[in-house]
């Protein structure tokens, strides 16, 4: 006999039980104690979140012989039968294979029959599954069912059942469980089923479950059947520390490697993107990472070497290869190339990519100015020519390959370090800046904003000032809808600096050189050319006579002779 699986034998059977759904609970709970309970119900919310669960919960307690404060007592025939899956009074049915008319005419038709208990429940499971003629079908009697009848409707996408159908049930959502909730879960099992797990193998599992706790079981049930320690594997650390070091050469053999041990090209690229959003989080809304303690700090050191730009960069590349996946015929290559387009910012020309590089080289040069923080790394250079070697890490020389003789070094000179300034915070004024004072001061604007923000705003050109306006000029479209999307930073220091509250106004400059410096022509300056001349500067040409054509063939080819062919014929 198989041993029954984990999420199986650990499935939560009263109301109690159910973990990170409060709210569900409690709407339940109160309705069957108040025998208000609805004739239509829709379960929606991510996978393995217990909404078949709460549905043979719900069944339960409508059915039982003795329920106990909106809870069923678990040991009469009705709640026996049904936690055995032979009740009569509840029928379950995979909208998935189970889509058409015919399917739902028949369930109409059992749902018109007798029951032995006080209800009949339907539980339909992924609903959005139905066709237009099913659902049509299904209607009717959805919205005037029999007295003792409860449809009990689940689905992972709400979104594509259809509005009708919605508005005939009470719509209950359900949220992946928190990392508190998931983790005491996990320990719980362990000791109740007696397992060997280690502390690693349980943040692994932790990870790997997401937030779903039928998806967590299975892997903890996969790590306790391998001994209890999280196996050789290739963490998706790697390729995150490849596209912070700019090593590509570390990303294709850490996707090779994860390949060769089964991985899914798909679904590594997909686990590769929720560590990118785990490190976005960090960085924007920390308070949002659901990740345990120790891994959280983990993560946090990588999004501060990455960066938010670099970030956003990154999960838009490998978005966008996830939906190409879909019809390629090697996702494989498809993962490849995206890695190396993050991992050697050369090959990236837009907007994006540049300002990733210039946040980069900012952070450098603060850390390098910074006497107590950490050591800039070497500049990579090529070992055969001591030259700047762009993109990959620095190597060591190869024992056989020599290395160049050291360049003289000049005549050394006393250095003195030049004090780095300290940033000046703008003080706003006494009294409000001009129309004028404002275009003036905008460089002034500019130093008290981010990186980021100054880099976009750096190449657009104030051009007016009125008492509600400042206008500004962009060098295309495309500049022009990224810096919109912060003008509320720039109106706030704005008001610090000039010390007036100015809406932004966008224009695009016509003019304007382009950011990639192509299709762009030089304005020469004109000058004026006098028809005057003087006769003293005139010298007449030399008079020489110019050689025939066929003198110049004749001494460019010595020997030849020409031949006439109309006198030879």
């Amino acid at each position: 006999m198989a041993v029954q699986s984990l999420y199986r034998r650990y499935r939560p059977r009263r109301f109690d039980e159910l973990k990170g759904q409060e709210h569900v609970v409690r709407a339940l709970r109160n309705a069957v104690i108040n025998h208000r309970e609805g004739q239509a119900y829709l379960f929606s919310g991510p996978r393995g979140t217990g909404k078949t669960s709460t549905a043979r919960i719900l069944a339960k307690v409508l059915n039982c012989e003795s329920p106990e404060e909106g809870e069923p007592c678990g040991i009469c025939n009705s709640c026996g039968s049904i936690d055995s899956g032979n009740s009569y009074d509840v029928l379950e049915l995979d909208a998935a294979s189970n889509n058409g008319v015919e399917n739902m005419r028949d369930l109409i038709e059992r749902s018109s029959l007798g029951n032995p208990g006080r209800h009949r429940v339907f539980i339909l499971d992924e609903v959005h599954m139905l066709s237009k003629a099913a659902e049509a079908a299904l209607l009717k009697t959805l919205e005037e069912p029999p007295p003792h009848v409860v449809f009990v409707l689940a689905t992972t996408d709400p979104q594509k059942v259809s509005e009708t159908i919605r508005s005939r049930t009470q719509h209950l959502q359900f949220h992946l469980l928190p990392l508190h909730d998931l983790e005491e879960h996990v320990r719980w099992v362990i000791k109740d089923a007696n397992l060997k797990v280690s502390e690693d193998a349980i943040a692994h599992v932790l990870v790997q479950g997401g937030g779903s706790a039928r998806d967590t079981l299975s892997a903890l049930e996969l790590i306790a059947a391998g001994g209890g320690e999280v196996g050789e594997q290739m963490s998706s650390d790697e390729f995150i520390e490849a596209i912070s070091e700019q090593d590509p050469a570390r990303a294709l053999a850490a996707t090779a490697f994860s390949i060769q041990q089964g991985n899914d090209p798909r679904s590594l690229t997909e686990e590769i993107v929720r560590h990118l959003r785990e490190c976005f989080l960090s960085i924007m809304a920390p308070e949002l990472v659901q990740l345990p303690e120790q891994r959280a700090t983990v993560v946090a050191d990588q999004a501060r070497k990455l960066g938010a730009s670099t970030l956003v960069r990154s999960i838009e590349v490998l978005g966008e290869s996830l939906i190409e996946m879909r019809h390629a015929p090697d996702a494989r290559l498809l993962l490849e190339v995206s890695l190396v387009k993050l991992t050697n910012q050369t090959l990236g020309g837009d907007i994006a990519a540049i300002i990733g590089r210039l946040e980069r080289l900012e952070a450098g040069v603060v850390r390098s100015a910074d006497a107590t923080g950490p050591v800039a790394k070497p500049v990579p250079t090529n070992p055969a020519t001591g030259k700047v070697q762009v993109g990959g890490k620095a190597r060591m020389p190869q024992a056989n390959t020599p290395a160049p003789a050291p360049a003289p070094a000049p005549a050394a000179q006393p250095a003195v370090a030049a004090p780095t300034p300290a940033p000046v915070q703008p003080v706003k004024p006494s009294e409000p800046a001009s129309d004028s004072q404002v275009v003036a001061k905008w460089a002034e604007v500019l130093t008290g904003l981010k990186p980021f923000v100054r880099a976009l705003y750096s190449a657009v050109t104030p051009q007016s000032c009125t008492d509600t306006t400042l206008s500004l000029a962009a060098p295309n479209e495309m500049h022009m809808k990224k810096a919109s999307e912060h003008i509320p930073e720039v109106v706030a220091q704005l008001e610090t600096v000039t010390g007036r509250t100015l809406a932004i106004e966008f224009t695009v400059d016509k003019d304007a050189t382009s950011s990639t410096g192509r299709n762009v022509r030089p304005k020469v300056k004109e000058t004026e050319i006098s028809d005057e001349v003087d006769r003293s500067e005139i010298v007449d040409a030399p008079n020489k006579a110019m050689p025939s054509a066929m003198d110049q063939l004749s001494k460019a080819f010595p020997g030849s002779q020409v031949v006439d062919q109309a006198k030879k014929k």
